[in-house]
């Protein structure tokens, strides 16, 4: 497996303040790896050592085969960093905007117009290329940020909380582009507060707390984990519910929880030959639902159990 990230044994101190304390980090070429955790637990300054912005007090870490602490020129050249806010001039158009940062990376002025007009085409935002980016959506801002970040062509990009304060269609707007950067054979390393993104693009989430890793895997594989399938069960009729928790409770051997308000029924189903005994019990008396599910735990739940703290304590 080719590794396009690889960090070893990562730590870094702020005074008597550990932000890193030994983290291990592998991204295969052409994957995405989300980093989650709550926040102070090092995402941010991992992120920083890896983009060369900082360096690590032990340990050491590989870009595209470059060191990070010895190779940092080649490192820059090798990555592209989008940041939770866009970093592009409101007040230059996309075009402008784009062109500047191809001239700055030392391409010709015809070779910067002609990368700022590709990528413009590449985000669906060639009608809007004269106009300055202060007029731009949320959506459009954010997609050309990461238009901006890829005029180098980088083989890694670092996407930082890429949708923090849009609104969900510009969100997906966004998962669109990087499910499409994917496919076209980038590697994404992608730090993000909102779980279900990790969710959404991910093909492993690494877990960190306290400036450690505390888990790492698919997100299934973490999901089970944490815990194993639950049964979901919501009567048609409010009058039906105490018949179903009988039956639930005579298949798992437990009590199931009830949310009276919406009479939804939860129970632990360890064996995925439950679901069918249970419709079969229901058939035969008569009941009817409008809800019957299998379900892992959600990766909020995940969350949770791993850092002790809920998602949505997580600052934006």
């Amino acid at each position: 497996m080719s590794l396009a990230i690889q960090a070893e044994g990562l730590v870094k101190r702020f005074g008597e303040t550990v932000a890193l304390n030994g983290v291990d980090l592998e991204v295969p070429t052409g994957k995405v790896v989300g980093v989650l955790g709550p926040n102070g637990a090092g995402k941010t300054t991992m992120v920083r050592i890896l983009a060369t912005l900082l360096r690590p007090d032990a340990g050491r870490a590989t870009i595209a085969g470059y060191d990070v602490a010895r190779d940092p020129v080649q490192v820059r050249a090798a990555i592209g960093l989008t940041g939770q806010y866009a970093s592009v001039d409101e007040d230059l158009s996309g075009t402008e905007n784009l062109v500047l940062i191809g001239r700055l990376l030392g391409l010709s002025r015809a070779g910067a117009r002609a990368r700022a007009d590709e990528l413009l085409a590449r985000f669906e935002l060639s009608e809007a290329a004269g106009r300055a980016a202060k007029t731009y959506s949320g959506g459009m801002r954010r997609r050309l940020d990461l238009a901006a970040s890829l005029v180098g062509r980088p083989q890694v990009l670092y996407l930082d909380e890429p949708t923090t304060g849009l609104d969900p269609h510009a969100r997906i707007e966004v998962w669109n582009v990087v499910r499409g950067l994917v496919a076209d054979g980038s590697t994404v390393l992608l730090t993000t507060q909102y779980l279900d993104e990790a969710d959404q693009l991910a093909d492993r989430i690494t877990v960190i707390d306290h400036g450690r890793v505390v888990a790492e895997g698919r997100a299934d594989e973490l999901k089970r984990r944490v815990g194993g399938q639950t049964v979901q069960v919501r009567p048609t009729s409010p009058a039906d519910v105490d018949a179903v928790a009988r039956i639930l409770a005579e298949l798992t051997g437990v009590e199931p929880a009830a949310d009276r308000d919406i009479g939804l029924l939860t129970a632990p189903a360890p064996d995925p030959v439950l679901l069918s005994a249970l419709v079969r019990r229901l058939d035969a008396a008569g009941i009817t639902v409008d809800e019957l599910a299998l379900r892992l735990p959600s990766l909020d739940e995940v969350f949770l159990a791993l850092t002790g703290k809920p998602a949505e304590e997580v600052p934006a």
